[in-house]
């Protein structure tokens, strides 16, 4: 029997949760979800790439092997097998990576609530670089605290500018490989002088690197985790690997942080899925990533530059880009007075969409900034949908 409620339930919500706001982004997909729309918004890895057949084996091969183990509840560090490929894999370079300092998480966005939760308290000064990634800035910004913009330029973060806004900071939020939203790469040089500025400063140095492993070249980039693997705090991910519905990410980190994490992932899902961390290490434990990672390489860069070569060949003078060496993500600056959030409004009447770059800034966001990303697109449609922004910025200048 329906009870009639005469007093409606008058929601008193927490301060925390009023001052929650919607990803942009996700907004944006919401509109480019219509087939015909030539969409450069969404940071998502091509579906071409997801070993679909490699999944299902491994699937079927961990739940007719060890079923009963994959489905019960696990231990909220995670899957010991995938914990040591992972501190395998980084243990390079003279630096040694225990088990013990890999903590799984349900993809790397929950890594950095984790981070924030045990890091940061209201107030607390978080340096991040100019532009930063949109998802980094929601997850902290939850836990209120002031944040202080790192200067960049294109050889990525310039470490001589944390010093001057580094007092009483908690972390330093980085993404040294193609990073989210410019494309742009930390130099050697800068990786060595950045990992050295925070030592120095007693700053924790958070270095998220989904975008690592592809480099068009195929070259490593020097992790600076293992430069400083007492002060660096790592963040990986399969999302972009492998594909990015397992929900599966890992972050390192000294053992004293990295219990801190364990306890708060404890409250907050108890752990991972099991399952998926086992199917994951049944596909990778072999060698498959060294197999199957260049095919990704390849297709993204093809189409990387596919855009840049139809950029060059139909944005106006007065229009400057990045070009990216690998990831996912192409930044462009117009002149000052283009607006990119009325750009946007025009180029969707045209059946194409970006992401307006303001969203990405901490502190005094640049709205004459745009990020295209370029992995999702074929190049025939990435020809017609740039040759329709060229019009509209070259309308406009």
């Amino acid at each position: 029997m329906k009870i009639e409620n005469p007093n409606p339930i008058q929601w008193r919500f927490s301060e925390r949760a009023q001052q929650l706001q919607s990803s942009f982004i996700r907004e944006i997909l919401k509109i480019t979800q219509q087939p015909e729309i030539i969409s450069f918004a969404g940071g998502l890895p091509s579906p071409a790439t997801f070993p679909v057949e490699e999944m299902k084996a491994a699937f079927d091969k961990v739940l007719s092997t060890t079923g009963k183990t994959a489905l019960q509840y696990g231990p909220t560090d995670g899957y010991m097998p995938l914990r040591q490929w992972i501190a395998d894999s980084l243990s390079k370079d003279g630096a040694r990576i225990a088990p013990e300092q890999v903590l799984m998480v349900s993809g790397s966005q929950q890594a950095l609530d984790l981070l924030g939760k045990v890091l940061i308290d209201e107030g607390s000064r978080v340096l991040v670089e100019t532009p930063s990634y949109l998802g980094a800035l929601q997850a902290f910004s939850v836990y209120r605290p002031e944040f202080a913009s790192v200067l960049t330029d294109d050889d990525g973060l310039v470490p001589a500018s944390i010093a001057p806004v580094a007092e009483g900071a908690r972390l330093l939020y980085s993404l040294p490989n193609f990073q989210n939203p410019t494309g742009r790469t930390l130099s050697i040089a800068r990786r060595q002088e950045l990992v050295e500025t925070c030592a120095r400063l007693g700053l924790p140095l958070i270095e998220d690197d989904p975008y690592g492993a592809l480099s068009y070249k195929g070259e490593p980039l020097p992790k600076m985790v293992a430069m400083n693997p007492d002060g660096v705090i790592y963040m990986g991910s399969f999302s972009k690997v492998l594909t990015p519905g397992i929900r599966l990410g890992y972050v390192v980190a000294p053992l004293p942080l990295v219990r801190r994490l364990e306890l708060a992932k404890q409250a907050a899902d108890l752990h991972t899925a099991q399952l998926t961390q086992m199917v994951v290490h049944e596909v990778i434990k072999d060698g498959f990533l060294e197999r199957h990672i260049p095919t990704i390489r390849e297709l993204y860069g093809n189409q990387c530059q596919a855009m840049l070569d139809a950029m060059a060949e139909h944005f106006p003078a007065g229009a400057t880009w990045t070009k990216p060496e690998g990831g996912m993500f192409i930044w462009v600056t117009l002149p000052k007075h283009i607006n990119a959030m009325e750009l946007l409004d025009e180029a969707i009447k045209q059946k194409v969409a970006f992401v307006p770059g303001a969203p990405f800034y901490a502190n005094e966001p640049e709205t004459n900034t745009l990020r295209l990303s370029f992995v999702t697109v074929p190049p025939e449609r990435i020809r017609q949908g740039i040759a329709v922004l060229g019009k509209l910025i070259a309308a406009r200048m």
